[in-house]
C-alpha cells in the first residue's frame, strides 16, 4: 500500500454550501506556507518528506500524548534514519518477502474488475442486488499529485453514489486533518453499494483459519481502517444532506486457511473509531510543538549524532512498551525512559496505578516510607507492600 506525505497545502475545495459544524476555518495561505517552510526546514532542505500512512496514524491516535511522534511525522523526517543516525536503529518495519506476498494477494482478490471483492462484500455486508460480474464500476483515479487524486476521489465517491450501482474504488486517496495539517491517505479499496453506502476494505495477507485470524492482527487492521472511515466521513460531510453513510464495518479480506483464495470477514470498528476521532482530536497542533523549539532545531538526517540526539531530546516523548511495535524511535526513547526512571518505561497500566509517581526513585521511596503522601491510595499501596517484602525477608533463615 503507499501513501503520500503529510503537506500543509490547502486540501481540495468542498462544493459550495454552509459549512459543517465540526470543519475548522479555512488556513490562510501565508500561514500554510510558512508552515511548509518551517517543516521543511526541521527535515533538512535536501531530505525528501516520509509517507504519514494509516498505520503510522494509529500509532500516533495510540499516543495522543507524544509530542516528539507528532512533530517528526508531520514534518515528514524518516524516523527510520534518524534511528540509525541516534545509534538506535529498530527492526521496526514490514519484510519484504511479506510486502510482496500482500501485493501478489491483493492483486487477486481485485482481478476482473475486483468481481471477487465486490461478491465477498455483497455476501458478509450488503448494500444491494448481488453484483453482476463485468458491469461494475471502476473508475479511473489517477491524477496528478496526492491533491489532484484526492480531488479525483471525491468525484468517483459524488457520481457513484448518484449511480446507485456497484463501483470499486482501487486505492482512492483520502485527505484528514491532523493536528492542523492535512495528511493523504490511501486504503487498499472502497466499495460503493447500490444503496449508496460505502465500505473500507482492507487486504492482509495473513491467515483466516476457520472463519477467524489472529486477533491482534485484525485488531491493528481495525485501527487502521478506522483512520480512512474517519477521513471517509468527513468526505461524505462535503458532498451534501443528507450525507452518504459510511458503514461501521469494514471487510477484512484474507487468504482462506492456508491457501491463497480470498475469503472475508466484517469487522465492527466503533470502538476503534470513536478512540480514533478522540485521541486525533487531542494531539497538539504541529506549529505549537515547533514554535517552542529551540532556535535553529534540526532533525536532518545528515547532521552528526550529537546534533541530533540534542534536536530530538528537545521535544517530549511519552514512551511506553506498546512503541517497540509501532516506532522506528522506541529504542531510542526507551533508553531515555529508563535512563531517566519513568515509570512509563514499565507499562502504561502501572503508570496509571502509581498516579503522581512517576519515577521509579518515586516509587521505592514512597514504598520505603522515605515519600509521598499517606493519604495517597498508590502510596499507602506502596508502603504496605513494602512492609510485607521486609516480613517476608526478616523471616527468611540467613
Amino acid at each position: 500500500m503507499s501513501e503520500f506525505p503529510i503537506s500543509a497545502s490547502s486540501v481540495p475545495s468542498p462544493a459550495p454550501g454552509p459549512r459543517a459544524a465540526h470543519e475548522r476555518p479555512a488556513t490562510p495561505r501565508t500561514a500554510g506556507t510558512a508552515l511548509r517552510r518551517r517543516l521543511a526546514e526541521l527535515r533538512g532542505p535536501d531530505v525528501p518528506a516520509q509517507p504519514l500512512d494509516a498505520r503510522a496514524l494509529a500509532a500516533l491516535a495510540a499516543n495522543p500524548g507524544c509530542h516528539r511522534r507528532a512533530l517528526l511525522d508531520g514534518a515528514g523526517v524518516p524516523k527510520a534514519e534518524l534511528a540509525h543516525s541516534l545509534g538506535a536503529p529498530s527492526a521496526f518495519g514490514q519484510s519484504q518477502f511479506a510486502f510482496m506476498r500482500g501485493h501478489a494477494f491483493e492483486a487477486r482478490v481485485k482481478a476482473d474488475g475486483g468481481a471477487e471483492l465486490l461478491r465477498l462484500t455483497h455476501a458478509r455486508v450488503g448494500g444491494g442486488p448481488e453484483p453482476v460480474p463485468g458491469e461494475a464500476s471502476v473508475p479511473d483515479l489517477t491524477a496528478a499529485g496526492p491533491q489532484g487524486r484526492a480531488g479525483r476521489t471525491e468525484l468517483a465517491l459524488r457520481e457513484a453514489t448518484a449511480a446507485g450501482a456497484w463501483t470499486l474504488l482501487d486505492h482512492p486517496m483520502l485527505a484528514l486533518d491532523v493536528a492542523g495539517t492535512p495528511a493523504f491517505l490511501e486504503p487498499d479499496a472502497v466499495v460503493v453499494a447500490p444503496d449508496g453506502t460505502w465500505t473500507v476494505v482492507e487486504i492482509k495477507s495473513f491467515p483466516m483459519i476457520d472463519g477467524s485470524a489472529d486477533a491482534a492482527k485484525v485488531g491493528a487492521a481495525a485501527r487502521q481502517a478506522a483512520v480512512y472511515a474517519l477521513a471517509l466521513e468527513d468526505l461524505a460531510a462535503r458532498l451534501g444532506d443528507p450525507a452518504p453513510r459510511v458503514r461501521h464495518h469494514v471487510l477484512l479480506v484474507c487468504p482462506k486457511d492456508f491457501s491463497n483464495l480470498p475469503t472475508a470477514s466484517p469487522v465492527d470498528i466503533r470502538k476503534q473509531l470513536s478512540v480514533t476521532r478522540r485521541q486525533l482530536s487531542r494531539l497538539a497542533r504541529v506549529e505549537d510543538i515547533a514554535a517552542a523549539l529551540p532556535p535553529g532545531t534540526t532533525f536532518d538526517v545528515t547532521r552528526s549524532a550529537a546534533e541530533l540526539t540534542a534536536a530530538v531530546d528537545a521535544v517530549p516523548a511519552t514512551y511506553a512498551p506498546e512503541c517497540l511495535a509501532a516506532c522506528e524511535l522506541a529504542f531510542h526513547c526507551r533508553a531515555r525512559a529508563r535512563a531517566e526512571g519513568e515509570v512509563t518505561a514499565l507499562g502504561r497500566s502501572l503508570r496509571g496505578e502509581l498516579g503522581a509517581l512517576a519515577t521509579v526513585d518515586q516509587a521505592l521511596a514512597a514504598a520505603r516510607g522515605e515519600a509521598g503522601d499517606p493519604d495517597d491510595p498508590a502510596v499507602a499501596a506502596l508502603r504496605r507492600a513494602g512492609a510485607l517484602r521486609a516480613e517476608a525477608l526478616a523471616g527468611r533463615p540467613g
